[in-house]
């Protein structure tokens, strides 16, 4: 980017006063234009996208990354032709429940946001409390200076966020959270981090941390799945490996999740928790099909409804 500044400069196309004005700006855009442009699959950000738009359900959660994307898109234009552009602040919260896709989203943006140009790297750390809180005075800001330096170039994802501030003032959760802050101003070209947890528990950690909601501008809202949902989501699951259900194992996975449900159980697991039903419905298929001489491709593939309730008896989830 400087050498296309220094080279409008001299054909004369900006001002002196324009070309130091653009060689000033410090926006995450500067810093990336390069790894952007050397992009060795230019169909990668497509691909993506479509990945991203490929999950099931979370609709609104799609619409705003597409904005996102759009928005950063439209800036660095804005930029190579000399308009001001707006400060780009791309760390997040994400608020829902267990199993509604906030770790998966997580994953597919961080390689996005690499595509376009935001981040050198676009992997993810994960991270929770015990990755972060130390034992003794100054452990905590070496722990979580180390999770740091590992996300560089990338996200830093913390799982729980709400737990680092639960001690009182007295906890070390307050070290990280404050080491954290220093982060975000230090390393704010090369490093985005997330902050994911309940939706209740999310909103009551901010109004204790006034600081991280200015900092957190980006809210991200992830809905439980519908039902019809989490049918198709199993049944992805189970296609994704070969496997289909029989009608009556449908029928029956539909009736299991409308009791959850009925019990306001099904929110604490989600999609996790028809993951974890359905791979256990697996391990019993093979134990059903084991000691049977002689079998058919469809067998192989076919989960019954005893696979399923074999499966929810050893799903302690459920």
């Amino acid at each position: 980017m400087t050498n296309e500044i220094l080279h409008r400069l001299e054909n004369g196309e900006i001002t002196i006063t324009k070309a130091f004005n653009l060689l000033n700006q410090t926006t995450v855009l500067d810093y990336t234009t390069k790894i952007y442009d050397n992009n060795e699959n230019p169909n990668q950000l497509e691909e993506l996208l479509a990945e991203l738009d490929g999950l099931i359900g979370l609709k609104k959660v799609k619409k705003l990354i597409h904005e996102y994307r759009a928005f950063i898109e439209i800036q660095k234009r804005r930029q190579h032709v000399g308009l001001k552009t707006e400060p780009l602040v791309m760390h997040m919260i994400f608020k829902g429940n267990p199993g509604t896709g906030k770790t998966t989203v997580a994953r597919i943006l961080s390689k996005i946001l690499k595509e376009l140009g935001v981040l050198e790297k676009g992997h993810m750390i994960e991270a929770e409390r015990a990755d972060l809180v130390g034992e003794y005075i100054g452990h905590t800001a070496q722990k979580t200076r180390k999770m740091i330096q590992k996300a560089l170039g990338g996200v830093l994802f913390i799982d729980e966020a709400y737990s680092l501030a639960r001690g009182g003032e007295r906890d070390f959760g307050k070290e990280a959270i404050d080491t954290m802050v220093k982060a975000l101003e230090d390393y704010k070209n090369s490093l985005v981090i997330i902050l994911a947890g309940y939706p209740k528990e999310m909103d009551e950690f901010l109004i204790t941390n006034p600081g991280l909601k200015s900092r957190f501008p980006l809210q991200l809202n992830f809905e439980d799945y519908t039902l019809k949902e989490l049918i198709a989501i199993g049944e992805k699951l189970a296609l994704d490996r070969d496997y289909k259900f029989t009608l009556e194992a449908k029928t029956y996975l539909y009736q299991l999740l409308l009791t959850l449900q009925a019990k306001g159980e099904l929110e604490s697991g989600n999609a996790r928790t028809v993951r974890n039903i359905i791979e256990r419905a697996i391990r019993s298929q093979a134990v059903r099909l084991l000691n049977q001489e002689e079998y058919r491709r469809e067998e192989l593939m076919y989960l019954k409804r005893e696979d399923l309730e074999k499966g929810v008896e050893e799903c302690q989830d459920v």
